[in-house]
């Protein structure tokens, strides 16, 4: 009876096999290793080990103090004005309008929680936190790994309510609180101002009594700036109508910019020399960040470790309220350092940001500007069908999470403005 079936089976596996001219040798898929960019500068662009290797060729262990020194102190946001010579005090911690609801949706939500019990009864408390990245393996809770929020989550098992404590004794798993988070952070990156909350049934916990639990977690690498009860409807991420970033970049001391050079353009010309660049200039990377301001733009080609649902169309869409790029110098507590280390910073502040988009923006901008390419390099890339167009994300340690906001964007907040 198999024998019947054999002729049918020789037609299908035919009709299943690929057309010979779909086969590749092992010579063309060697193209294809890296992106060919086809603009004038394609000849001096670094490649991926390349961009690589020129990111974590940097110091960065003075970035991870500096971040440790503000974390120590609990500065916050504040700390970094020194960077730009701006007043500390413009940039405090903002305390007030903890509801973040407008007067109609006061109202809703008390009529609506009227006389209800059950989850309208809980309290919420929202969390400031800073804590440096290079003390933790980010901020998922994950088996094994001493992660933010598994610390965090553990030292609020203590004002979990009676009722969820024999839930999770019943599944034998460990008395934790829940906190949910403004936006995740990978390892190795620094916050100033992360925001999360926590909800419980209990009446009797005090904010006072969380900020205390928590400082007790970690000290100078963990801490607490506020905590304060909001309204139940708060939600750390849902709430928030953008985040900022600092990314910090050491820069060579002794090295010589490319621009300005007499000998630039003429290598740019003669693509004979293919000597490429070793180093860049940061005004340069200012003026492709520039383009990116007051756009809402795709940057699915930016982003890095994304779903395939959340790769395309509306989830890959990011409005950027400010981008820009400057020359500063860190400062350091140490007294025999009179003179800090030279870095640049960018500042990013959009509604959204991608997973790793922060990075790769910032290794990307600084390979186009040591490359010469144009100020509209990044705005192209954004149509590019490859992420290898795009260069390997910036390593985690020059990345910190600024604050998080529930106001509309003050522009005058900025660090790096005209």
């Amino acid at each position: 009876m198999l024998a019947k079936f054999r002729p049918l089976m020789a037609t299908a596996a035919k009709a299943r096999s690929p057309p010979a001219v779909a086969a590749s040798t092992a010579t063309d898929r060697d193209e294809h290793v890296h992106y060919k960019h086809t603009d004038g500068c394609h000849h001096l662009r670094w490649t991926a080990k390349e961009s690589y290797e020129y990111m974590y060729a940097r110091p960065w262990s003075s970035v991870l103090d500096f971040y440790a020194e503000l974390v120590r102190t609990g500065a916050g946001s504040a700390g970094l004005a020194k960077l730009f010579a701006k007043d500390e005090a413009d940039y405090n911690l903002d305390t007030t309008g903890e509801n973040y609801l407008t007067l109609s949706e006061k109202q809703t939500a008390t009529i609506s929680s009227k006389d209800r019990g059950g989850r309208w009864e809980r309290v919420t408390f929202k969390i400031v936190l800073s804590y440096h990245g290079g003390s933790f393996d980010g901020w998922q809770k994950q088996p094994g790994l001493n992660t933010v929020q598994g610390l965090v989550e553990k030292h609020l098992g203590q004002f979990v309510d009676e009722r969820k404590a024999k839930q999770l004794e019943a599944r034998s798993l460990p008395i934790e609180g829940c906190a949910v988070v403004a936006g995740r952070t990978d390892k190795g990156v620094t916050a100033l101002q992360q925001v999360c909350s926590f909800y419980t049934w209990r009446k009797d916990v005090k904010p006072g009594d969380i900020k205390q639990a928590i400082n007790e977690a970690a000290p100078d690498k963990l801490k607490p700036l506020l905590v304060s009860e909001v309204a139940r409807e708060f939600h750390p991420n849902f709430a928030a109508k953008w985040r900022r970033y600092m990314y910090i970049f050491p820069l060579d001391e002794d090295a010589k910019l490319i621009f300005g050079d007499e000998h630039s353009s003429e290598a740019l010309e003669n693509s004979e020399h293919n000597i490429k660049p070793q180093n860049f200039d940061v005004a340069k990377v200012d003026e492709t960040l520039r383009k990116l301001s007051g756009k809402t733009l795709s940057y699915k080609m930016f982003a890095r470790d994304t779903q395939a649902s959340r790769s395309v169309g509306p989830p890959t869409e990011c409005f950027m309220f400010h981008s820009r790029a400057a020359v500063a110098k860190l400062f350091s507590s140490n007294e025999d350092c009179k003179e800090g280390m030279r870095v640049m910073c960018v500042e990013l502040v959009a509604n959204r940001f991608l997973r790793k988009m922060v990075r790769v923006l910032v290794a990307t901008a600084i390979r186009e500007a040591a490359t010469g390419a144009g100020e509209d390099a990044l705005l192209n890339l954004m149509e590019a069908t490859d992420r290898r167009a795009t260069a390997p994300p910036a390593p985690p340690e020059g990345l910190c999470l600024v604050d998080v906001g529930y106001k509309d964007f003050d522009k005058q907040r900025c660090f790096i403005v005209d």
